[in-house]
């Protein structure tokens, strides 16, 4: 894969992590859409972050994209569906809502891979401006 399609994957990624948390809402929380704070704002983080990716700051936002992929596998897609005492409201208990926090975490997946995968390649560029590749590999 050459460097500019390369550039593009964890951007991609982060799109699909955020449309797997929003197919999540729109089952699961009737009545909210896009514009409901439960999914426009992780909507307004995600497209910062891609935004962020874009600037000078690359190594950073993709260090920023792996914890927000993180932080929605497990608090999303993986703790929130099960009956745990701390959390402020009780869980469905369903197979629709089990398989819905599973299209969640799963969505989440292409994200955490992909930043892990671009924060170890050896010729990455860590900034849109950087014409060529690190020479630390960090």
């Amino acid at each position: 894969m050459n460097q500019s399609m390369r550039d593009l994957v964890v951007p991609a990624v982060a799109g699909i992590g955020w449309a797997g948390m929003f197919a999540h809402n729109l089952a699961e929380l009737p009545g909210h859409g896009f514009l409901s704070p439960e999914s426009l704002i992780p909507f307004l983080i995600t497209a910062l972050l891609v935004a962020g990716w874009f600037a000078p700051i690359r190594r950073g936002t993709t260090i920023a994209m792996l914890v927000w992929g993180l932080l929605h596998f497990v608090g999303g897609g993986v703790l929130s569906v099960l009956p745990l005492p701390f959390l402020p409201f009780a869980p469905e208990q369903t197979v629709s809502h089990y398989l819905f926090h599973g299209i969640y975490a799963l969505a989440q997946l292409p994200l955490i891979f992909g930043a892990l995968a671009w924060l170890r390649l050896p010729d990455r560029v860590d900034s849109a401006s950087t014409a060529g590749p690190t020479e630390t590999g960090y």
